[in-house]
């Protein structure tokens, strides 16, 4: 499965999120996230470490730029040579295809 060439869709409340059986052939495509349940719903995260707070922050507006392109966003948290992605479809309250296909796109950075 080439997550990379899919695309985003948008997705609507009342869509049940992925299980953890149907997420498990996504997660060996993404296979550096893991799946936490920061606020009580499952989300895909992966930390990336970067030499210095310029070159985190080019990683960071990469991500913008096709997270504007896909209609879907994550949460990123930036700091001095480190980024953190969070990915969740909100609508759903959980992990969509979506989510992996955003997660696929970054990881080509």
């Amino acid at each position: 499965m080439d997550l990379t060439s899919q695309k985003c869709v948008p997705c609507e409340g009342g869509t049940k999120p992925m299980t953890q059986d149907e997420t498990k052939p996504y997660l060996e495509e993404v296979k550096d996230w893991q799946v936490v349940k920061p606020k009580g719903i499952d989300t895909l995260r992966r930390e990336f470490k970067f030499k210095d707070f310029k070159e985190a922050l080019n990683f960071v507006n990469k991500i913008g730029e096709i997270a504007e392109e896909e209609g879907h966003h994550p949460d990123i948290e930036l700091g001095w040579g480190k980024v953190k992605v969070e990915l969740s479809t909100h609508a759903i309250g959980g992990l969509s295809v979506n989510d992996f296909i955003l997660a696929a796109k970054i990881d080509k950075i």
